[in-house]
């Protein structure tokens, strides 16, 4: 008599592991660069991109009154520049996709440039932080000989936790910040859908990953 339920794993084509990872991540990175705070004034508008040196002018900030790292803002795109990278080096993705995601890790680090930079500027001790993970990130690239070779499983827990530092580290800093800057707008504040996008996108990027590493390769 056969079981109700089947305890063998569910199969799924191996692409089908990394396209809904890649989904999740353009969607996570599309909030990063839309609004996080929103006002009816375009000007007014805080991206999630800006966030990290526009948190440098608040008074509170200033003060030493929030206790957040402002490069905690980073952190999508550092983690978004390592996930394309390793997308970059499934080789069982298209490899239109696969050149399509190695070139957006550059520019997706490239991102965490102060703005106005110099090299005197990036030796500041403001700026170390970020700078170091611009490297890291840029220099991870130069390992995609080694981490096509490492099994899916590795490197989909990889993807997963960086998503989810990505989706937890920002979300929970940006929430000290509503009222310092509702003092500054004379208003009530509330995440815009960039936010909300983001957050929810690399949440949704870590858990498609860990079903890829639940799902095994079908037999042949």
């Amino acid at each position: 008599m056969r079981p109700l339920i089947d305890p063998r794993p569910v199969t799924v084509h191996p692409r089908r592991k990394w396209l809904p990872v890649a989904v999740a991540l353009v969607a996570a990175l599309t909030g990063y660069f839309g609004p996080w705070v929103g006002h009816g004034a375009a000007g007014l508008n805080i991206l999630g991109v800006d966030l990290a040196e526009y948190v440098k002018f608040l008074p509170a900030y200033r003060a030493g009154q929030l206790d957040l790292l402002r490069e905690s803002f980073y952190a999508p795109l550092a983690a978004g520049s390592l996930i394309a990278g390793l997308l970059a080096s499934r080789r069982v993705l298209p490899l239109a996709a696969r050149w399509l995601a190695g070139a957006a890790a550059i520019p997706l680090a490239l991102a965490m440039l102060p703005p106005a930079w110099s090299p005197a500027v990036l030796l500041m001790p403001e700026f170390r932080l970020q700078v170091v993970a611009i490297a890291a990130c840029t220099g991870a690239l130069l390992l995609l000989p080694l981490t096509r070779i490492l099994p899916d499983a590795l490197v989909l827990l990889l993807v997963a936790l960086l998503a989810l530092v990505a989706s937890v580290w920002p979300a929970a800093a940006f929430l000290l910040l509503p009222s310092p800057i509702g003092e500054l707008y004379a208003a009530t504040v509330r995440p815009g859908w960039g936010f909300w996008l983001s957050s929810i996108g690399f949440l949704l990027t870590a858990f498609t990953a860990v079903l890829g590493i639940i799902y095994r390769r079908p037999r042949r």
